[in-house]
């Protein structure tokens, strides 16, 4: 599961029905005419969890744009890529795994209630059926992508006419996943069959670390064992990413104003995060 998590389109959740008083981590990156705040998201919540805090409203309101990773998510586009990208008919998946993986994999999809069953997974990529099997179970749940913190925030800074811009594209973000050997991809399946029944304990310890900002806590739950067992992965998805990020954050800091940069949780946690690769440029940040 972790290692699904570290993708911008991957998940951390909040299973707690009650509600619950968040108040993550908010850093900033400054010079003498421009503050850029950073802020680490995730993509499903329950209705009545409340994350803003004083703080992070005023850095809100002082911005003059918005960044989130992606933009042009909406539902024709990514099921158009999902479809071009995701399904390979003329290759069961099945024939990819071996018997044991088999009868793990048709035992996941009965455990998330995976619409279409065992059947549809056997027609994706194993990129794809990892990724639905993650968010299947939570979605049978109840929580809503609509009140992920990333969606909030896009609808609050639209309704103050202000932009919001994308760090990459949908296509980019499924070919993270899509263009990755497919070794590395069956690795990633594999780790989620065997995480299936752990998934509930780590997403409600992955998202108490979030509401407290704890980023060692969501370093060791989400980065340390990506970084262990799945190496390419973790490069491809955080490392790269981050480093890549960290290039347009110091070109920002070229143009005066003050801009807020959402992004999933764990880029900006571990030693290869958004923060760690601006430090090797000599751009300091600092946490609010």
């Amino acid at each position: 599961m972790a290692r699904l998590r570290a993708l911008g389109l991957a998940l951390v959740l909040a299973l707690a029905a009650v509600p619950a008083l968040a108040q993550p981590a908010l850093w900033a990156v400054k010079d003498a005419d421009t503050t850029i705040y950073l802020f680490g998201t995730v993509h499903l919540l329950p209705h009545d969890t409340d994350w803003h805090s004083a703080e992070l409203d005023k850095a809100l309101a002082d911005s003059q744009a918005l960044y989130v990773e992606i933009t042009d998510d909406d539902q024709a586009t990514m099921t158009a890529l999902v479809l071009q990208y995701g399904m390979d008919m003329a290759h069961p998946l099945s024939g990819l795994l071996t018997p044991f993986d088999r009868e793990r994999l048709a035992r996941a999809a009965r455990l998330a209630d995976v619409p279409g069953g065992v059947a549809a997974l056997n027609l994706m990529r194993p990129w794809l059926a990892a990724l639905t099997l993650t968010v299947a179970p939570l979605t049978k749940a109840g929580l809503d992508p609509a009140e992920g913190v990333d969606k909030q925030l896009r609808a609050a800074m639209t309704k103050a006419g202000k932009p919001v811009r994308g760090l990459e594209t949908a296509e980019q973000q499924i070919r993270f996943l899509a263009d990755m050997p497919q070794a590395v991809q069956l690795a990633m399946l594999r780790s989620t069959l065997r995480d299936t029944d752990r998934a509930a304990v780590d997403l409600k310890a992955i998202i108490e670390a979030w509401k407290s900002g704890d980023e060692a806590a969501l370093s060791r739950l989400e980065i340390d064992l990506m970084r262990r067992e799945t190496p390419e992965l973790y490069q491809r998805l955080l490392v790269e990413r981050n480093e890549a990020w960290a290039k347009r954050i110091a070109g920002m800091l070229q143009q005066p104003g003050t801009v807020f940069i959402a992004v999933g949780a764990a880029h900006l946690a571990g030693p290869d995060s958004v923060q760690a690769q601006l430090a090797k440029d000599g751009i300091g940040v600092h946490r609010l």
